[in-house]
C-alpha cells in the first residue's frame, strides 16, 4: 500500500470543506494532480496544495492507497466522504462529517471527531480514539436514512442522537452517551459500554441496543420481558435484562410474529449484587440502632421529667 501524507500548514480562518480527501480521489494521481484538487474555505474555492504540504505516493487503486492527515486538522471537515476502499489516518482531531456516506475502507482518527461522523455510512470501518460529537452514525438532517452498514467504534464518549434512523451496521461506544440513542431506528446495533442519560430507543421499531452501564431515565415505551438473558457483546458473554419497544409505535410482522426493537441493559455482576445486599443490610442495621438510641433517649428524658 502506498502512502500520501497531507501536512496542514497555518490553521485556516474558516473551516475547510475537504470532501476530496479520499483514496478514491487520490488513487493513480501524481502529487501535482492531488495538490490541484479543489477545496473550499467557507465559500471561497482554492486548491488542496494551498493548505497542505503533500508528500509520498498514491497507489494505483483506492484499495492500494493510504492517506495520512497530520498537523492540526481540527478545522477540516468531510474527510473520507463516500470513500470505497483504502485507508485514512487522521493524526489529531477532525471536524464534522468525517466518513460521511462511507462505503468501504478504514478511517482511523487518533483524536476526536465533531458531529455527524459516519453519517449514513454503508460499509467500512471508522475508528475514533477520542470522543465523538452529536449525530454519530445518524441520518443527514431531514433524511430518514441513517447508517446502513459498516462499523463505528469510539473509545471515548459521544454526544446526543447517535444512530438516529439507523438501518444497519454497528456502533460501539466504549464510554458514555448522553440522550437519544437509535431514535427512529429500523435495524442495526448500538452498543454503549458506559452510561446513558436517557431517551434510549425512542420511536425505534427494529434493531438492538446494548447498554452495559446504566440508563438514568428509561422510556415508558419499553417493556421488560425477560431477566438473566446471556448475550455475547463485542466478544464478551454478559447477562442482561431484555426489554422490547417502542410500544408506542406501529410494528410490522415477520413470519406471523410482531417485530420489536430490543433493548438489553446489563445486570449487576454477582459480586456487585452481594455488595449491594450487604450495604442494604448494614443500612437497615444502622437505622434500627438509631431508632433504639432515640427511644432510649426519649425514655430517659421522661424519667428525668418525672423526677
Amino acid at each position: 500500500m502506498k502512502t500520501v501524507t497531507l501536512t496542514i500548514g497555518e490553521e485556516p480562518e474558516l473551516f475547510l470543506d475537504a470532501y476530496m480527501i479520499t483514496p478514491d480521489n487520490f488513487a493513480g494521481k501524481s502529487l501535482e494532480s492531488i495538490a490541484a484538487l479543489e477545496i473550499y474555505e467557507g465559500n471561497q474555492k482554492s486548491t488542496l496544495g494551498d493548505y497542505f504540504e503533500i508528500t509520498g505516493e498514491s497507489g494505483a487503486t483506492a484499495a492500494e492507497t493510504r492517506i495520512v492527515v497530520t498537523g492540526n486538522p481540527r478545522k477540516v471537515k468531510r474527510i473520507g466522504q463516500k470513500m470505497t476502499a483504502g485507508e485514512i489516518i487522521i493524526e489529531g482531531n477532525a471536524d464534522m462529517y468525517t466518513g460521511g456516506w462511507m462505503l468501504g475502507g478504514l478511517i482511523h482518527v487518533k483524536g476526536n471527531v465533531d458531529a455527524f461522523a459516519g453519517m449514513a455510512m454503508e460499509g467500512g470501518e471508522l475508528q475514533v480514539d477520542g470522543d465523538a460529537g452529536n449525530y454519530l452514525g445518524a441520518a443527514y438532517r431531514g433524511d430518514w436514512r441513517g447508517m446502513k452498514g459498516g462499523l463505528i467504534r469510539v473509545k471515548g464518549n459521544t454526544g446526543n442522537d447517535i444512530g438516529t434512523a439507523i438501518n444497519g451496521g454497528t456502533i460501539i461506544v466504549e464510554g458514555n452517551a448522553f440522550i437519544h440513542v437509535s431514535t427512529h431506528g429500523n435495524g442495526g446495533t448500538v452498543i454503549v459500554k458506559g452510561d446513558v442519560e436517557g431517551r434510549v430507543g425512542g420511536q425505534m421499531v427494529k434493531g438492538d441496543i446494548y447498554v452495559l452501564g446504566s440508563i438514568k431515565y428509561m422510556l415508558p415505551g419499553y417493556k421488560l420481558v425477560e431477566r438473566g438473558v446471556q448475550k455475547e457483546v463485542d466478544g464478551e458473554a454478559l447477562i442482561f435484562d431484555h426489554y422490547i419497544g417502542d410500544l408506542g409505535e406501529y410494528h410490522k410482522k415477520a413470519k406471523g410474529e410482531v417485530v420489536y426493537a430490543n433493548l438489553y441493559v446489563k445486570t449487576a455482576a454477582p459480586a456487585d449484587l452481594v455488595s449491594a445486599r450487604e450495604e442494604r443490610i448494614q443500612a437497615a442495621h444502622e437505622q434500627k440502632k438509631a431508632k433504639r438510641k432515640a427511644a432510649a433517649s426519649a425514655e430517659l428524658a421522661s424519667v428525668v421529667d418525672k423526677a
